[in-house]
C-alpha cells in the first residue's frame, strides 16, 4: 500500500538512510574507444554526441521496480524514488510503494522502522485490514504482543467478509502462540465457520487448540486427514498437521511433516521465515521432545 506525495513519510531513521542515492539508470556508452575520442577532438572532428538524458520513469514503473526488486536495499531505494517523485500521487500508489519500503524494512529485520511505516499505512486508509496485518507482523517480531493482537482485531474487523477468515485465524494463530488457549479457541471458531477455500486449515487450527486447553477431540483423524488432502495441508499446514499428529501419538507421521515445515519455510524468501519464527521455534522444541519412534511410544 502506498502514499500520496503530500504525505509526511520521509522522516530519516539514520543518516545513512538519508544519504543513500536512488537507483540510476543506465547511461548509453559510446562506441568509440577514448583514445579516439581524444583524438578526433584534437582534430576538431567527430564529435561524440552527449548521452541522452535519463528516461523519467512514471511512479507505476518504480513501483513495480521495488516489486521486482531481488534485496530488501534494492527494493528501499525505488520504494523511496518513487515516493520522493515531484508528480503528486494517488494515494492508492502512495500506499502501495509504502507497503514495499515496509516489506524492505521488515525483510532487512529494522522491525521498528517497518512498524513505523505501517502505521502510516493505517493511516492512508487502502486496503485498511492489510494495512492492520502488516502493522500486527512488525509489532510481533519487536515483542509487542498486545500491540500485534489489537492490529489483528481491527483487521478482522474491518476485512471485506472473504477476508474476514483469515483475520480471525491470524488472530487465533497468535493467541496460540502465546499459550492463551481460550482466546485462541474463539478466533478460530469464527474463522472455522466462515472459511470456504481454507475451512480444512481453520478447522485443524481449532482441533490443535483445543487439544492444548487439554479438550479431548472426537473426531482428530478425520480433520487430520481432511487437511492433509486439501491444499491448505501444505505451506502453513505442515505445522498444524505435524502438531495434530503429536496428539494423535502418530509420531512418525508427524516428524515428517514438522521436518517439511521447517525445510519449506526456511528455504522460502527470508522474509517468511522471519513472519513465521514463532512457529519455526515453537516446531523445534516439539521435535526435541517428540520420541525417536512410533514404538517407543
Amino acid at each position: 500500500m502506498q502514499r500520496t506525495a503530500t504525505f509526511a513519510f520521509v522522516r530519516k531513521g539514520s543518516a545513512n538512510e538519508a544519504e543513500e542515492p536512488a537507483p540510476k539508470t543506465e547511461r548509453r556508452r559510446s562506441s568509440t574507444p577514448r583514445s579516439q575520442v581524444r583524438v578526433l577532438a584534437k582534430e576538431g572532428r567527430g564529435r561524440v554526441p552527449a548521452s541522452r538524458p535519463h528516461t523519467t520513469l512514471s511512479p507505476e514503473e518504480i513501483l513495480q521496480r521495488a516489486i521486482s526488486a531481488l534485496t530488501p536495499r534494492a527494493r528501499a531505494l525505488w520504494a523511496r524514488r518513487g515516493l520522493s517523485a515531484r508528480r503528486a500521487l494517488d494515494r492508492t500508489t502512495q500506499s502501495l510503494l509504502l507497503r514495499q519500503l515496509y516489506l524492505a524494512y521488515f525483510e532487512a529485520e529494522r522491525f521498528e522502522r517497518a512498524a513505523e511505516i505501517s502505521e502510516q499505512l493505517v493511516i492512508l486508509d487502502v486496503l485498511p485490514d492489510v494495512a492492520q496485518q502488516d502493522a500486527a507482523r512488525a509489532k510481533q517480531a519487536l515483542g509487542d504482543m498486545d500491540g500485534a493482537l489489537n492490529h489483528l482485531r481491527l483487521a478482522a474487523r474491518v476485512a471485506p467478509p472473504n477476508r474476514r477468515p483469515f483475520h480471525f485465524w491470524s488472530l487465533g494463530s497468535v493467541y496460540f502462540l502465546a499459550g492463551r488457549y481460550d482466546e485462541a479457541v474463539a478466533a478460530l471458531t469464527r474463522a472455522a465457520r466462515w472459511g470456504t477455500t481454507d475451512k480444512p486449515l481453520y478447522q485443524g487450527h481449532l482441533a490443535l487448540a483445543e487439544c492444548a486447553r487439554g479438550k479431548t477431540v472426537n473426531d482428530l483423524d478425520e480433520i487430520i486427514a481432511r487437511l492433509a488432502e486439501a491444499p491448505s495441508g501444505e505451506g502453513y499446514g505442515r505445522f498444524v498437521l505435524g502438531h495434530l499428529l503429536v496428539y494423535a501419538r502418530r509420531y512418525d507421521e508427524a516428524r515428517k511433516h514438522l521436518d517439511a515445515f521447517i525445510r519449506r519455510t526456511t528455504s522460502s524468501r527470508p522474509v517468511l521465515a522471519i513472519a513465521l519464527r514463532a512457529e519455526l521455534e515453537h516446531t523445534k522444541q516439539t521435535l526435541a521432545n517428540l520420541p525417536r519412534s512410533t514404538s517407543a511410544a
